[in-house]
């Protein structure tokens, strides 16, 4: 299949909410689990309902917040979509994800109104190597799960090391079969590969470090399918950690992302 989700129904509630129903296929496989999927492309079709929710032409989403609530679950799901807030500048709208009765990620964007500020636009988030220009990197497939092995990565061994570092990531899978992909859509769905590109442990030292949420913030919308993940992570003495990140296009940093990790201690094998 060339695309990570199926869509199965979409139902229009008297209310406002939209629920719709899909189904995960093998791409979208998680790295901790082989029966969950990954939070990236999850992201990325969360995504992709709050950008399709009450559109406006002169609204854009600036932030979004994904709170993880468990397993992720492989296979057929739902996610509800609602206004929270309406407003003429500023909107919240939430999107939920259920599987199997549970409720799975629970994602929040801020929709904010855009106007022309050129004159007093600024960056101090500086620009980063072009993919191009860098070689294929084939560090990120030790992690088990088909959505990982569906992506391609490009990086230099001497922008990265273990705990910080520059990985460029792509994709030439579409989000949700027969249907196109956005470029917002798109890179969102690759973000939370953050927490793996220069982990301070790999998968098989003995120690997990999944995240329990994603913070993705936006100064401008991205643009075209690579992602640059200029990340860092850390971790704390007391059992928590926190990957922070700068995030690129092919045309320069447009936002930034957290997660905040629980550090455990994997079961020895026998």
């Amino acid at each position: 299949m060339s695309a990570y989700y199926s869509l199965l129904n979409r139902e229009q509630h008297a209310d406002g909410r939209v629920t719709a129903y899909y189904r995960s296929n093998i791409h979208a496989q998680g790295a901790w689990n082989p029966h969950e999927q990954h939070m990236a492309p999850a992201t990325g079709l969360l995504c992709a309902e709050l950008e399709q929710f009450q559109a406006r032409e002169n609204m854009r989403i600036g932030r979004i917040s994904l709170d993880i609530f468990g397993l992720i679950a492989f296979g057929e799901f739902s996610i509800t979509t609602r206004m929270i807030r309406a407003g003429k500048t500023i909107e919240l709208i939430e999107a939920e994800m259920q599987a199997n009765g549970k409720i799975c990620i629970v994602a929040r964007a801020w929709k904010m109104m855009t106007q022309d500020t050129s004159a007093i636009s600024g960056l101090e988030d500086q620009g980063v190597e072009h993919p191009e220009k860098l070689p294929i990197w084939e560090g990120m497939k030790h992690w088990p799960g088909g959505f990982i092995q569906s992506t391609v990565t490009r990086s230099d061994d001497n922008q990265r090391r273990a705990g910080k570092g520059l990985v460029w990531i792509n994709t030439d899978l579409d989000m949700v079969e027969s249907q196109p992909t956005t470029d917002f859509v798109h890179l969102m769905g690759l973000i939370d590969t953050a927490n793996g590109i220069v982990p301070r442990q790999q998968p098989t030292q003995g120690w997990a470090f999944p995240n329990l949420d994603l913070q993705i913030h936006l100064h401008r919308l991205p643009e075209g399918k690579w992602l640059g993940i200029e990340a860092t992570q850390q971790f704390g003495s007391d059992g928590i950690g926190i990957t922070s990140s700068t995030l690129h296009d092919i045309h320069g940093p447009f936002g930034r992302s957290e997660q905040i990790l629980t550090l455990r201690k994997l079961a020895s094998e026998a």
